[in-house]
């Protein structure tokens, strides 16, 4: 598949990075308006720089894009390559705002060209394992997903606020890991450092299938933590994102039964503190599995692992927290 990655900063390093060693990937050019900051990138991987994407399908003739310029510009940059033909992996979030996401979604299927959005997670080694187990009933029925992304503040991200940027990653995966989709319920927001955008978020969320969501996402955290926990009738499952480490730790009180003279509820089970598990797990840098698979499905006219649908429903759940958090700042003041 050839490849172009348009916007040269941090994520678009990182996929020209792991494109370069892909077998099944060839780069063949770098899109960015800083073409001098960008030319030294490109003179690493051997590689031509273009000014605009005009040019580069003109010159390079690829197949797929990846977008990773800021968010503000995914809607326009994404576009013109879902018109010219290229499948499209666009980094999350999928677009500004919902309505973005939703053309994005519709100018794909036209054009009959695949579209994903990166939520890298997905492909985190421990996050599959995790859901492998839930798939299999390890878990039983879910309780509650409780998500932590926390992080020193990016200077260089000033186009959107801590909830696009970071907590659609993890409503993006409590929607995953839930099986269900969710809304929200509760949410606080406050804006501390950034000088336009929230930095810090915590909402409450609901899934149809009962379960409940807690995302705590912030920007004022010293130091980054990357962490979820899911719990259910048998115990609970916690990946660290980070080190990619899965822990099982069980319910022993899971299947009890309890006589008529038992002081404990009547239920079929109880909770009460069992073994701990660390399951074992065989680490791959995520982004060179999602590309991996993106490849795969555009070449295969197959559904990607996250879709435009999914998207579009993470950045939705985002924004709400924000004006669900805003709005409750307002009322209490």
């Amino acid at each position: 598949m050839r490849v172009i990655v348009i916007g040269a900063g941090v994520m678009g390093r990182n996929h020209i990075r792991v494109l370069s060693e892909l077998p099944d990937a060839e780069l063949v050019g770098i899109v960015d308006s800083n073409t001098d900051a960008a030319g030294q990138i490109a003179d690493r991987y051997a590689v031509p720089v273009f000014a605009d994407l005009t040019a580069a399908i003109d010159e390079a003739k690829p197949e797929m894009a990846v977008v990773a310029v800021p968010t503000e510009r995914h809607h326009a940059v994404a576009m013109a390559a879902i018109h010219a033909g290229l499948h499209v992996l666009v980094e999350k979030p999928i677009a500004a705002t919902v309505q973005q996401g939703e053309e994005l979604v519709s100018a794909a299927e036209a054009a009959n060209v695949t579209l994903s959005v990166g939520h890298v997670e997905r492909f985190n080694p421990a996050v599959i394992e995790l859901k492998r187990r839930m798939d299999r009933g390890d878990l039983g029925k879910v309780f509650y997903i409780h998500s932590r992304r926390l992080s020193p503040y990016p200077r260089r991200i000033m186009d959107v606020g801590v909830a696009a940027d970071l907590a659609s990653h993890e409503v993006d995966m409590m929607r995953y890991l839930a099986g269900s989709a969710g809304r929200i319920i509760g949410a606080a927001a406050a804006q501390r450092v950034h000088p336009s955008h929230e930095d810090i978020v915590f909402g409450l969320l609901q899934f149809q299938n009962g379960a409940i969501g807690v995302l705590d996402v912030n920007w004022v955290t010293p130091t980054k933590i990357r962490d979820i926990s899911v719990t259910g009738e048998r115990g609970m499952f916690v990946v660290n994102y980070l080190s990619q480490e899965l822990y099982f730790y069980s319910n022993a009180g899971a299947g009890e039964s309890h006589n008529e003279t038992s002081w404990l509820p009547a239920h079929d089970f109880t909770v009460d503190e069992g073994d701990m598990l660390r399951v074992h797990i065989q680490r791959r840098e995520p982004l060179a599995s999602e590309l991996d698979s993106f490849i795969s499905a555009a070449t295969n006219g197959t559904r990607p692992v996250v879709d435009g649908r999914d998207g579009v429903a993470a950045l939705r759940l985002s924004l709400d927290i924000v004006a669900a958090g805003n709005a409750n700042q307002a009322d209490f003041f």
